[in-house]
């Protein structure tokens, strides 16, 4: 998407108008034009002069976003275009204004109403005083010539905006009052008094003076209230630093952040923000990564470990290599989302968005109908002229251009303080709207790193013995579950013992001499050869089995010495993240490759309400599809092969965490990679939503009842007329209001489960996946001892292109595959001993 920079737009019919344009320039595929941040983003072939020539051919500017991406007084040229330069200048302009206002006001009110004193040579000199008052409106119009210049331009290229409605009413309550003066010199010149009089009641210099002062104090407000809509988009590009210092020929340089290259060294003490995203070469210490993911405990960062800009380094001294720099470092790509999320539309904006189309000429028609038929009654010009002038000035497309782009802005910068990433303004909408729940089970559900949860010693051994016979047995070992029991004794600073002639049985087992002794360890095949293993460990083992838990069994001198279960656990938060999703009335579904025994286990942990298991990548995006039919599907994934199901889910979730291909393909991030995060997200879409509906309804509403009682169609019946300086403050108000309630959403507690509503959900369809019946074939495999190795297996079979499906069992020994076309035995045993097992 190629982003643009846009002025002189003023109201909703001014951003319309400029979309229209370009959507029509040939190659053009998609366009949004963002009133909030003055900018436009279109996406196709066309070429960037066309694309700015026709926004110039309908009165407006545009340049290429971040053309100039000099540096000025060391501010970014995104900072640039979110620093708010309207709100100072309207604010000299009102000041200006309102002191020509008071004295205009005393002469023309004080004087006329409350008989206040003026000086002798005004004393029964109407011409002179009706002179002042129109000096005093030219000056004060003059101060305000942006809305005349805007208006009539916009006018005279057939795309009337709210300038054009300010304009025309201060313009005609100017024009009648000029034409008034004129007469009541002319009635003064022939010494008609009673036509003086008369004419001296018929000046509106104060109603226009007035209509321009209160809509520039509203436009200030309205201004000042937009430019904390973006405050924390401020907040992320103020995070980026300045500065870094580089290690060069054994020496440190400072240099601009500009400068640095990727393979770049560079060093950070404590207490300074790291520059770019790098990889740590030396050195350790603990980084404070809140700014990025909200998480306020400090993550320890050593060798090996990456880092990110904008992160603060509290502790120890570290030396990186810079692996992303300028636009690609983890804080630009937030930034870039957010920004992206703010310059997109919402579907819900487009009604608006019509309205706003056609709803200038429409409110001129009704000012000119409205004056034509108190003329038509019998009243006099300047009664029918403050009735058409007070429709012109209380319409106001503002409000419904506002409606949507501030409450989205807010909400992204909500989410993005909270580490939830969305990357435009229609996934922001839609998530509210979910009714099913997709979590993969790896890494999404569970940690995705095996960790040890149970240690069962045998009789006259102890815990602490048994971990540290395993530790010395498992240190040599390269499987994911010896890195488990690694892990696990370090962390209870048990020390290994130095062990001899070590021995691997690959998907069997390990056996190693410590000390004279034999240590083997193994599944329970591997070691039942070897020892006796007594029926109640037996027992809890399987127990263990059917909790998705991988039970390692271990001996010593041909002796059962314990069991020491590992699993890939369940995250902290993952039973309270599916609750709270419950609560919000969504169905949860656990979706994954593992074997249906393993997700049970975790599924009735996490308390899903429902399980898929064994389902392989591109099976994924085909269940994705039939859950669709049963409501909006958001699917919650980080690896590789959830690609698919992201891209096919209404929703796509990203764990932060997650690949960069993952990442892609999904609409919101994660940045901490933490389930709970998934109802704050939804809670967040629900709240930015119905703030969108308060905002058009007070939009829509304001119009409905203002416009006809602008118009005097309530003076027959209740008497009510409504001044056009009275117009014009409810005018300023409108849009003050609107964006005042968004930034209402910056106190929403999006973690507060408190306020959560269940929505409707349709009838569900079964989502049992109906396979064709195939050829199929049944493998016995001797050595396999861990969902790991099962994995291993079935993803070698799953790669030859005959292998539609490879249902793998460790426990049961098998593999029962599904085959799309013939496959000898000789190329399938060849494939699973080439691995390390037996096929007999």
């Amino acid at each position: 998407m190629q982003q643009y920079t846009i002025t002189g737009m003023s109201c909703a019919a001014c951003s319309a108008r400029v979309e229209k344009a370009v959507s029509k320039v040939k190659g053009v595929t998609s366009c949004s034009v963002s009133l909030l941040t003055n900018s436009m983003g279109v996406e196709g072939t066309a070429l960037p002069a066309e694309i700015i020539a026709a926004v110039e051919a309908v009165g407006y500017g545009a340049s290429i976003k971040g053309a100039d991406n000099a540096q000025k007084n060391g501010t970014s040229d995104s900072e640039r275009m979110l620093e708010d330069r309207e709100t100072p200048a309207l604010k000299r302009r009102l000041i200006a204004s309102l002191v020509f206002l008071i004295v205009l006001m005393y002469i023309s009110m004080g004087h006329m109403m409350w008989n206040w004193p003026l000086p002798s040579f005004f004393d029964g000199n109407h011409v002179a005083m009706g002179l002042v008052q129109l000096l005093l409106t030219v000056a004060i119009m003059v101060i305000n010539q942006k809305f005349f210049i805007s208006g009539f331009k916009s006018l005279w290229n057939k795309a009337p905006n709210m300038d054009t409605l300010v304009a025309l009413g201060a313009g005609a309550s100017f024009v009648y009052s000029t034409y008034a003066l004129f007469a009541m010199t002319d009635a003064q010149v022939k010494g008609d008094t009673q036509a003086v009089m008369h004419y001296m009641h018929e000046f509106y210099f104060e109603s226009a003076a007035m209509i321009l002062a209160l809509i520039t104090v509203g436009k200030m407000l309205e201004a000042r209230s937009k430019g904390k809509t973006t405050d924390a988009l401020k907040s992320l590009m103020k995070l980026a630093p300045k500065t870094a210092t580089l290690l060069k020929n054994g020496e440190e340089i400072t240099v601009p952040i500009e400068q640095v290259k990727k393979g770049d060294i560079f060093v950070v003490r404590p207490g300074e923000n790291i520059p770019v995203d790098g990889i740590v070469l030396e050195g350790s210490s603990a980084v404070n990564e809140s700014a990025l993911t909200g998480e306020s405990v400090p993550a320890d960062k050593s060798e090996g470990d990456e880092v990110s800009a904008a992160t603060v380094n509290q502790s120890g001294f570290l030396r990186c290599e810079a692996s992303r720099v300028g636009e690609d470092t983890t804080l630009s790509q937030i930034i870039r989302m957010v920004s992206d999320a703010a310059a997109t539309k919402a579907p819900i904006a487009k009604v608006a968005d019509k309205v706003s189309g056609v709803f200038v000429p429409v409110v001129i028609a009704i000012a000119l109908v409205t004056t034509a038929l108190w003329l038509l009654a019998g009243e006099n010009v300047g009664f029918a002229l403050a009735r058409g002038n007070s429709v012109l000035v209380i319409s106001c497309p503002c409000a419904l251009g506002l409606a949507t782009p501030v409450a989205i802005m807010v909400g992204s910068g909500v989410g993005a303080k909270h580490g939830i990433l969305f990357k435009t303004a229609a996934s922001l909408e839609a998530t509210g709207k979910t009714q099913i729940v997709v979590l993969d089970k790896t890494g999404t559900i569970t940690s995705g790193e095996p960790k040890v949860t149970d240690i069962l010693p045998a009789d006259g051994m102890s815990e602490e013995e048994l971990l540290r016979l395993a530790h010395s047995l498992e240190k040599k070992s390269e499987h994911p579950l010896a890195r488990a029991i690694l892990t696990f004794a370090e962390g209870r600073s048990i020390a290994a013992a130095e062990v001899s002639d070590f021995q691997a049985f690959p998907g069997s087992g390990l056996s190693a001499k410590l000390d004279g002794a034999l240590l083997e360890g193994g599944n329970p095949n591997f070691i039942g050869s070897r020892a006796e293993i007594p029926v109640d460990m037996k027992e809890a083992s399987e127990n263990l089995a059917n909790e998705g838990k991988t039970p390692l069994f271990f001996s010593r001198n041909g002796k059962f010495i314990g069991i020491i279960a590992v699993a890939d656990v369940i995250k902290e938060d993952s039973p309270q993240a599916v609750r709270e999703l419950q609560n919000m009335g969504i169905r949860v579904v656990m979706l994954t490759g593992d074997n249906e025994r393993t997700a049970k286990a975790v599924g009735r942990q996490a308390g899903v309400d429902e399980v898929i298991a064994g389902v392989l990548p591109d099976g994924k995006e085909s269940v994705i599809r039939r859950l669709k039919e049963s409501g909006k599907v958001a699917m919650v994934g980080d690896g590789i092969n959830d690609a698919p199901a992201l891209t096919r889910a209404d929703i796509g979730i990203a764990i932060g965490a997650g690949t960069d291909i993952a990442i892609d393909s999904a609409d919101i991030v994660l940045m901490k990679s933490r389930l709970i995060d998934v109802p704050a997200a939804i809670r967040l879409s629900r709240a930015t939503l119905r703030n969108i509906h308060q905002n058009l309804f007070w939009a829509f509403i304001y119009n409905v009842i203002g416009i006809p009682l602008a118009a005097g169609v309530w003076i027959p019946l209740l008497g009510w007329r409504l001044n056009p300086m009275f117009g014009a403050a409810a005018m300023s108000l409108s849009s003050f209001c609107v964006v005042s309630n968004a930034l209402r959403l910056n106190f929403f507690n999006i973690r507060s489960p408190r306020r959560d509503r269940k929505i409707r959900q349709t009838k569900t369809k079964s989502t049992e996946i109906k396979e064709s019946k195939t050829m199929e074939k049944t493998m016995k495999i001797e050595g396999m001892m861990c969902g790991h190795c099962s994995g291993r297996v079935k993803m070698c079979l799953e790669a030859l292109p005959e292998v539609d499906e490879a249902v793998v069992s460790h426990e049961s020994g098998t593999a029962v595959l599904k085959l799309n076309a013939d496959v000898s035995d000789d190329v399938l045993k060849k494939v699973v001993e080439d691995q390390g097992y037996k096929v007999i």
